[in-house]
């Protein structure tokens, strides 16, 4: 009786004789394989042609997609470099906070930023960038850890976006918070906006932001009281 071939050991056997086909070159011809593409029944060489070009076309795929994201981040980090370099020009204190907000809108193409500022030294009261500021704001951007990047759920912080036009607030359905912070502790937010619900959504990564909150923070630290 005639022991069944066991397709794992003879899958062995070639890997441990790598010289089989060679020494028996005429069964690369003769050996005949289905091809998952056509159908059609295949040569071992040309299996092994498909084979390679599938690899390489994922190859191709997965160069373009590293080469896209390179372009990607190359792109914001030119964005963040003009914000930085528009910071870095403001000297007058009181004017740090518009080139934060607006250096967002215009590098960044951010249909909408805004901010507000607490802890400050007193010459400071009553500007736009202290006034409309609750404690239950102060103590949301205290709770908050990292960025909040999503859907608009009402948030108190979101209606600053307004300014004269209250429609404006109300167009905004994607947000971004960012906590600005000194020491480990909160003394502003900074809120970014826009009508479309995918432009902020939960799934983007937060890298860039967790810099933009960080720089942002530095800039504004000297109004500190």
């Amino acid at each position: 009786m005639t022991a069944s071939l066991d397709s794992t050991a003879i899958a062995q056997y070639l890997v441990d004789h790598p010289q089989f086909f060679v020494e028996h070159a005429a069964l690369l011809g003769e050996v005949k394989l289905s091809s998952p593409l056509t159908g059609r029944a295949v040569s071992l060489q040309e299996r092994q042609m498909e084979v390679m070009r599938d690899k390489y076309r994922v190859l191709e795929l997965r160069m373009s997609e590293l080469a896209r994201h390179a372009e990607e981040n190359a792109a914001i980090a030119n964005r963040f470099h003009g914000w930085t370099q528009q910071l870095l020009r403001t000297r007058a204190h009181d004017e740090i906070p518009s080139a934060v907000a607006d250096g967002l809108v215009k590098h960044f193409i951010v249909p909408q930023a805004t901010l507000r500022l607490w802890k400050l030294t007193p010459e400071h009261a009553g500007t736009w960038y202290t006034n409309g500021v609750s404690e239950d704001v102060r103590l949301f951007a205290s709770s908050l850890r990292a960025p909040y990047c999503g859907p608009n759920k009402e948030f108190e912080a979101v209606g600053w976006l307004a300014g004269a036009e209250p429609a404006a607030a109300d167009a905004v359905r994607s947000t971004v918070l960012l906590p600005l912070r000194a020491g480990g502790s909160a003394f502003g937010l900074l809120v970014l906006g826009s009508p479309d619900l995918e432009r902020f959504s939960a799934s983007m990564a937060t890298d860039f932001l967790v810099h933009i909150g960080e720089t942002a923070s530095t800039a504004l630290a000297p109004l500190l009281a």
